[in-house]
């Protein structure tokens, strides 16, 4: 089919997620035709260097051949087998047991879920469950943090503090609590990591006391906050965090969506401050984006307490997707990519990432570089000293979003003016490079918009 026809069908019948809705029928689609490793071919014929992944999610880089005959293979033997009734099947069985080995400490119980967001409200549900069956049905409270992002459906959607998944939705809602952003560059206390600590535990603890130790549920946390500008914590800010949890027996779920899967470098960020949700969230890069899936880590002490709770009565939650066999067997074979070397390139890319970004700071527009391994940002502003952001005129989300394109470069430009990336693992140093070079481009460019020298002078 033409590009053009399918240009018009999208426009009379596809709806794009968080878009507008008439912004994106005045623009229209583009059409991506294929990809391999790091790179992804438009209708047009023009290649991209794919800086984030599709969505932070195409962690192993696209054309595995041995992904795809995984997913044939399980399609041929069995494409599809409930969870229900007690069925099962071999791949999802195996994925649960490699998971389990491999996450931090005790969360050896995996309930699998269609992606990041239904995980992220599986968790809402079994939290509800574990409180209600160890007698304290009023720990209904959740607190989450500020420019945090926990997924789009109603009640994750809540727990998201981002403007956009809240407004015409009534967001959040009465029982989800928010606590600011630890936000290095934009925190008066940011040249101090403990300050930064000492002030997020502070807040965390007087909003626990403010609703009443005996009334929260849980505490809900990125490692880093992706879809909120890619925000760093400085080191020790999550453990401190989680004790302080540990110390009012208030759950603590990491949502590890973005960052698990080599994103950050190991497998799981959590392992890199040595610390054990009670609760941990998984997606994206567990299939590395080929097909849907998601997944809820739960310690011994939570899966034990639901189970008890429940006694032989059915814990009522589930999805006619969970566990899907051919959506386990990607993940299998994706896990052996990552272990057999894309972890390793990772590494040694995000760290020419990172260097590489680091050399664009005496960019006039560049206010700050921040990220780690392959998860990074750098945030434009006007005026390095105030830190004055983007002019709204300019559009960072649509206009420099183009722009890049039009560099050859696919990455995120979120609307406050940060360019997000988050490339394949198997990112080449040529990928590095491009990435680097195409974004100087851009910035040149944009330096260049009337918006910006009126207000730059």
């Amino acid at each position: 089919m033409r590009t053009n026809s399918l240009i018009e069908l999208d426009r009379r019948h596809l709806v794009h997620p968080v878009s507008s809705f008439q912004g994106h029928e005045a623009r229209g689609v583009r059409v991506l035709k294929s990809a391999s490793g790091a790179r992804v071919i438009d209708a047009e014929g023009r290649e991209l260097i794919d800086g984030f992944a599709g969505l932070w999610c195409v962690n192993a880089g696209y054309g595995h051949e041995s992904v795809v005959e995984a997913a044939a293979q399980q399609m041929r033997e069995l494409p599809y087998a409930t969870g229900y009734f007690d069925l099962g099947a071999e791949a999802p069985i195996r994925l649960a047991a490699e998971l389990a080995d491999r996450a931090p400490g005790d969360l050896n119980h995996i309930y699998f879920s269609l992606g990041g967001s239904d995980a992220v409200d599986s968790t809402i549900r079994f939290i509800r469950y574990y409180w209600h069956s160890k007698g304290q049905p009023q720990r209904d409270q959740f607190i989450s943090i500020a420019n945090g992002y926990h997924g789009s459906t109603t009640m994750g959607a809540g727990l998201t503090a981002l403007p956009a998944f809240h407004e015409g939705f009534g967001l959040p809602l009465e029982w989800q609590h928010k606590i600011s952003s630890h936000d290095l560059y934009r925190n008066p206390l940011g040249h101090d990591h403990a300050a930064v600590i000492e002030a997020s535990v502070a807040e965390l603890r007087a909003k626990i006391e403010e609703i009443g130790p005996d009334r929260v549920g849980a505490f809900y946390a990125e490692p880093i906050q992706g879809s909120g500008g890619v925000l760093v914590p400085p080191k020790g800010w999550i453990k401190a965090m989680r004790d302080l949890c540990a110390e009012y027996d208030v759950l603590f779920v990491a949502d590890e969506v973005i960052t698990g899967f080599g994103r950050t470098g190991p497998l799981f960020a959590c392992s890199e401050e040595d610390i054990v949700p009670d609760l941990m969230t998984t997606a994206k890069g567990l299939t590395s984006g080929y097909v849907p899936m998601g997944a809820v880590f739960m310690r011994d002490h939570v899966y034990e307490t639901i189970a008890e709770g429940a006694g032989a009565k059915a814990v009522g939650h589930g999805f006619t997707y969970s566990a899907h066999p051919v959506s386990a067997a990607v993940a299998l074979e994706v896990l052996k990519l990552y272990e057999g070397g894309l972890l390793e390139n990772g590494v040694k890319a995000g760290a020419r990432l990172m260097a590489g970004l680091e050399g664009l700071k005496d960019h006039p527009l560049v206010g700050d570089v921040r990220g780690r391994g392959m998860l990074a940002a750098i945030e434009l502003v006007t005026d390095k000293e105030k830190k004055t952001p983007l002019p709204a005129e300019v559009q960072p989300a649509t206009r420099l979003f183009d722009r890049a394109w039009e560099q050859g470069l696919v990455i995120r430009s979120f609307a406050q003016g940060v360019f997000g990336y988050a490339p394949p693992l198997c990112c080449t140093d040529e990928d590095i490079d491009g990435i680097i070079e195409r974004t100087k481009a851009v910035l040149d460019l944009t330096l260049e918009d009337s918006e910006v020298r009126a207000v730059m002078g």
